[in-house]
């Protein structure tokens, strides 16, 4: 393992990069027009501070991914610990990095052309409420935690917990706008779903 992880994490991590944020998004923007990434258009100050924080973030797991494969000598640097750890935990940590990126890509595609990062708020949007949303009125956030939490066992430093925590943070100030900006959008149809599915699960 202590051979294979150093090989594969970054190629993993490039393509769930690829495949959870700029594949979707150029789709999006071929069938639509409409550029996906709805940070920083000026409507909501702090929603557009979580988009640059996002940033911040995302470069932060390619830092972590990096030091640990190809500057080993830095890692100390990133504090490991020496629990969890352990082939066990690793592979662990691999099925739900694997997991989540596969149910990422499922409900992406559920959305169809109201995959947005962000919230968007000058096209119409069809409010998503079956398959994987039946079951959480955020998966793709809850898929991305569950990633996040298998990088911290497949790589259990002090770095890769702040990521996790931070995402938490920030995920759920994200979701609190968004539920606000969807009840007003959708109305009533959106109370009844926020009543019958949770936000996460």
């Amino acid at each position: 393992m202590h051979r294979f992880l150093p090989v594969y994490l970054p190629l993993f991590v490039s393509v769930f990069i690829l495949l959870a944020f700029i594949a979707p998004s150029v789709s999006v923007y071929r069938q639509t027009g409409i550029n996906p990434f709805r940070f920083a258009t000026r409507h909501n100050a702090l929603h557009d501070y979580i988009g640059g924080v996002m940033k911040v973030l995302v470069a932060l797991l390619l830092v972590i991914a990096g030091v640990y494969s190809f500057l080993p000598g830095w890692y100390a640097y990133l504090v490991p610990f020496a629990y969890p750890g352990g082939t066990g935990w690793q592979v662990a940590g691999l099925v739900l990095a694997h997991l989540s990126l596969a149910g990422i890509v499922l409900a992406q595609r559920q959305m169809k052309q109201s995959w947005r990062i962000g919230i968007d708020y000058e096209n119409e949007t069809q409010l998503v409420t079956t398959g994987l949303f039946s079951l959480s009125r955020n998966p793709i956030f809850l898929f991305l935690l569950t990633g996040l939490a298998g990088l911290f066992l497949i790589i259990p430093n002090a770095a890769s917990l702040a990521l996790l925590c931070t995402v938490y943070i920030v995920l759920q100030v994200s979701m609190r706008l968004e539920e606000d900006f969807l009840l007003g959008r959708h109305g009533q149809a959106y109370a009844r779903y926020k009543q019958k599915v949770k936000r996460l699960i």
